[in-house]
């Protein structure tokens, strides 16, 4: 993040540079122009001229070459200055996370232990009482665990990496969110094909549930979910045909805790964990528009190198 701040500030400035030599260049090919006016004709003094731009060229370069130097050294203190703080400041809030998060998991599956435990002699309102505490518990548990997630630094070293082929990936997810869909009368449809990734079984999976659980929260009749192979990249798309995601909310929604205003379920926290698997696996995940104007999100993986 520091280098690539120095070099657009870097950047900015060889722009300036460039433009202040090119009307320096202009000044001085007028100048030379106008005294050598009356015999620019001849071929000597149109020789001497391109020489002369040729040595004011030369010259431009070689006050340029260490100022830009000098200007590239500040850059880089200047971008160390100005995010060295707010790259703390995410690793303060990453610890923390993490933290609270270890802190926190083992209380609550002592909660939903215990609730469990006392289900077997109770009333039949107490019973569901235990059941509703036990279930919060595990929902609590299930938060405490994406924020977990979260906290780290969304890289390789954070994955358990092998070939994985995405059309397993469909296949399985939608297998096992189809109860989910056709409880809501939701037509699930499920295209794999095959495109091999180097990536983590597990959290693959957990991005393609989560963008299936989330599409068929917002479609109204049909979700669909397609592997397939596209260049150097290996794709997972899923279609809903519910009303899309504006084109000013296509960043936020990834954002953690953000929640759609027509959105009354869920943490906030599904695409947050969605993007963060994507970026761990060198991939990305955009949303785009169906055409039928529904929600399309593609998260792109590079494809395993044989």
């Amino acid at each position: 993040m520091i280098l690539r701040a120095a070099a657009l500030y870097l950047a900015i400035f060889v722009c300036v540079l460039l433009a202040l030599n090119a009307g320096a260049y202009a000044f001085m090919a007028r100048e030379y122009a106008s005294l050598l006016s009356p015999a620019l004709g001849t071929p000597e003094v149109a020789s001497a001229m391109t020489a002369a731009m040729r040595r004011v060229i030369v010259t431009l370069a070689a006050i340029d070459a260490p100022v830009i130097a000098i200007v590239a050294l500040a850059s880089y203190a200047l971008a160390r200055a100005t995010i060295a703080p707010l790259d703390a400041a995410r690793r303060r809030e990453r610890i923390f996370a993490a933290d609270a998060a270890h802190e926190l998991r083992s209380p609550l599956t002592a909660i939903s232990a215990i609730a469990q435990a006392a289900r077997g002699n109770a009333s039949a309102d107490a019973k569901a009482a235990f059941e509703a505490i036990a279930q919060s518990a595990h929902e609590a548990s299930d938060v405490v665990a994406d924020l977990l997630t979260l906290a780290r630094d969304p890289a390789r070293h954070a994955l358990h990496c092998e070939p994985v082929d995405l059309a397993a990936i469909v296949t399985g997810t939608s297998r096992e969110t189809a109860p989910i869909a056709a409880a809501r009368g939701i037509r699930l449809e499920s295209v794999p094909e095959s495109a091999i990734v180097d990536g983590d079984d597990r959290r693959l999976r957990e991005l393609a549930r989560n963008l299936l659980e989330n599409a068929i929260r917002h479609a109204r009749k049909s979700v669909s979910i397609l592997s397939r192979r596209n260049g150097r990249l290996c794709e997972i798309v899923v279609d809903d045909d519910g009303d899309g995601v504006p084109p000013e909310e296509r960043e936020r929604i990834f954002a953690r805790f953000y929640r759609r205003t027509n959105d009354g379920m869920g943490t906030g926290l599904g695409l947050a964990i969605v993007r963060w698997i994507a970026n761990a696996h060198d991939g990305n995940v955009t949303v785009d528009a169906t055409p039928s104007g529904g929600a399309r999100f593609t998260a792109a993986i590079p494809a395993h190198k044989e």
